[in-house]
């Protein structure tokens, strides 16, 4: 095994996995609007697709601290491909109805959260194996999932136009079984199995609580401060993305012009989650994050005016660009301030944050799209972003050095 090998096979899954994904993003919800015309219904299936990740992923997260980190992400990217592969062999059987287009979206929506928190989960033990710098692993890590949403909704947009949205979902089934194969071939330690095995050896004994990563992250004030930003920033955000643009571009007929502007913000966030480790090492994290905050809501102040394509597509790539050094910071501070044998546990508690509040904000958006209009809407989705920037950077956490 060459010393690379394991951040080669860790990030084959990584994009395998954020393509299939990133696909759904807009195969899904060009679907339901294809078939039913209505903006309500796409945000209601969005939000309530949702809801499974707040639960499943802190118990992905305690399954990845107590059993085995790999074996959590091979399930659920299998889970995933199954659950995908039911969307076109509905068609081909009984039929979709609405229904039954909830009913499968919700049930893949409950598997991918687990690999997702796995996959992070292991980028301590392969930064270890093949002596790669922490730091420098979660940029990789991030900046590949930034491609996946760079090419995945161009490819979406591709697929719905020559082979129709159904037959699109196997692609995503497929690259969810290559995600699955890239880690069963993976051969790292498990520091959080070390950690348990440590304790025991020595008498002491491991909380095995699923609320341990609740309270572990409650108790920091600043990954708390930063994790009440994201469920609150990712509530206001997310419904643009999947109902107020898919809506806006469905009226038009306009797949391809859609796929470019969510490309265009994942092109942004891949370039900024790369050049983490390069500005981490010239900027104060606060600086960093004042950086991140403010751009992102500028930027989406910028597209709710909805100029032009070409100047849509700017301000998303923008918006990728300020936001793209968040999450490898967020990886880093929860690394360097949390014991490795509750990663697991914590990044799920911040992958259910990040699900929490969308639901809610979907089938708000999708309401508000069919009585005031999408551009109303995008305004006031815009200027609720940018406010709540501002108060996130007066908090006291984030005017410290930190």
């Amino acid at each position: 095994m060459t010393k690379m090998q394991p951040v080669v096979l860790h990030q084959i899954s990584n994009l395998s996995s954020g393509l299939g994904n990133s696909i759904l993003a807009i195969t899904i919800p060009w679907l339901i609007l294809e078939r039913t015309g209505s903006p309500t219904f796409a945000g209601l299936v969005a939000a309530v697709s949702t809801l499974p990740a707040i639960f499943v992923s802190p118990i992905g997260g305690w399954l990845a601290d107590h059993i085995s980190r790999r074996v959590v992400s091979i399930g659920a990217d299998l889970l995933s491909a199954l659950s995908v592969a039911a969307f076109p062999l509905a068609a081909l059987t009984v039929g979709l109805s609405d229904s039954l287009i909830l009913v499968i979206a919700i049930a893949g929506a409950s598997f991918d959260p687990a690999g997702y928190t796995a996959r992070k989960t292991m980028l301590a033990d392969v930064a270890k194996t093949s002596k790669v710098k922490l730091d420098r692993l979660n940029g990789i890590h991030e900046g590949f999932m930034g491609i996946a949403w760079i090419f995945g909704p161009a490819a979406g947009a591709i697929l719905i136009a020559v082979v129709g949205s159904i037959n699109s979902f196997w692609v995503s089934a497929a690259l969810f079984l290559v995600a699955a194969i890239a880690i069963a071939l993976l051969r790292i330690g498990d520091s959080g199995k070390d950690a348990r095995h440590r304790a025991a050896a020595s008498g002491n004994k491991e909380p095995t609580s699923v609320l341990i990563g609740l309270t572990t992250l409650w108790r920091d004030k600043l990954l708390r401060t930063l994790s009440v930003a994201i469920l609150v920033l990712g509530g206001v955000y997310l419904p643009t993305e999947a109902v107020v643009l898919p809506t806006y571009f469905e009226s038009s007929n306009s797949p391809s012009a859609l796929g470019l502007v969510v490309s265009a913000i994942a092109m942004g966030g891949a370039i900024g989650a790369f050049g983490y480790g390069w500005i981490s090492a010239r900027m104060q994290r606060k600086s960093m994050v004042r950086m991140i905050l403010l751009g992102s809501a500028a930027s989406v102040l910028a597209m709710a005016l909805l100029p032009p394509l070409p100047l849509l597509m700017a301000a998303g790539f923008l918006l990728g660009l300020s936001w793209g050094p968040f999450n490898p910071l967020m990886n880093s501070l929860v690394q360097e301030r949390v014991p490795g044998a509750l990663h697991g546990r914590v990044f799920g508690v911040q992958a259910s944050a990040f699900y929490a509040a969308p639901p809610l904000g979907m089938v708000l958006t999708g309401l508000s799209v069919e009585r005031l209009g999408i551009n109303s809407t995008y305004l006031i989705l815009g200027g609720v972003l940018a406010v709540t920037a501002c108060v996130a950077l007066l908090a006291k956490p984030l005017r410290a050095r930190f």
